[in-house]
């Protein structure tokens, strides 16, 4: 239907989505919603990676309903993250915000079942945005690497060649598949396990970064709060780490602190 746009992630939004119903993979943290109200969407399902900590996962759901957008979330054990097209051919809707609700979204219906509640009954919002504020900070060390907490593993630049980022972002793949992210060559990078979820799709980055020689490692959604590179570093647990990063001693029960100290001071 024209009305409808599936996307797999949040920062792949462009002017097409504007006044349309957005499934989209990202989680439902607040950097993502965000981007979706920047977008100007008029309803959006998002990802609840888990919920986990502090209830990230679904607080950017929360957070879109004071702006008015309708929106809700997909339990992640029944469709996979970052898969927009899965979400909306299989997905269970755990959480919808008050907005939502009144359109007749709520938790257990299927997410078409919610796509077609919003088709029919949520009209576009006049929506003043706020700024998001600074979503990529530099983290003191003692090493020789560079480490940058980002939100998003969107925000890596090219002149992070080498240096450590560890991010807010889930530890899957746009669709299932294998997209270049991130597009320069990191030392290693960190993600948020997003509970696993259906097919254990909150881990699949990590062995897709294995053949580029790029430590990778999640932190469990239940430590960390999803959308959220600073928390990843300063309340991460290690969940699960790929092959270069266990030939770096990293390995799951490790804190993030510890396993960026240990990668800053190799050689």
């Amino acid at each position: 239907m024209e009305d409808i746009l599936t996307v797999d992630s949040a920062t792949r939004l462009g002017p097409d989505a504007e006044g349309r119903i957005v499934v989209c993979g990202s989680h439902g943290a607040v950097y993502a919603a965000w981007l979706c109200a920047k977008a100007k969407v008029r309803g959006v399902i998002l990802h609840d990676a888990g919920i986990g900590r502090h209830s990230a996962g679904i607080s950017g759901v929360i957070w879109l309903a004071g702006l008015g957008i309708p929106a809700c979330a997909i339990d992640h054990k029944s469709a996979r993250i970052g898969d927009a097209a899965d979400m909306l051919a299989n997905g269970i809707i755990s959480a919808a915000n008050d907005v939502a609700a009144v359109h007749g979204c709520l938790p257990g219906h299927t997410a078409q079942q919610s796509v077609r509640c919003l088709l029919e009954n949520a009209t576009p919002a006049d929506v003043e945005l706020p700024e998001f504020g600074e979503t990529r900070k530099r983290v003191p060390n003692t090493g020789h690497r560079a480490v940058w907490a980002m939100d998003s593993i969107a925000l890596v630049r090219p002149e992070d060649n080498r240096a450590v980022a560890v991010t807010g972002s889930h530890g899957g793949l746009l669709g299932g598949r294998d997209d270049g992210m991130p597009g320069v060559d990191l030392f290693a990078a960190f993600f948020n396990d997003a509970g696993g979820g259906k097919d254990d799709a909150g881990f699949a980055r990590l062995a897709a970064l294995d053949p580029r020689g790029i430590a990778a490692a999640t932190v469990s959604c239940q430590t960390a709060r999803i959308g959220d590179g600073r928390s990843t570093y300063d309340t991460g647990v290690l969940s699960r780490v790929n092959e270069v990063a266990a030939r770096l001693e990293l390995k799951p029960g490790m804190t993030a602190r510890e396993a960026v100290a240990r990668l800053v001071g190799l050689g």
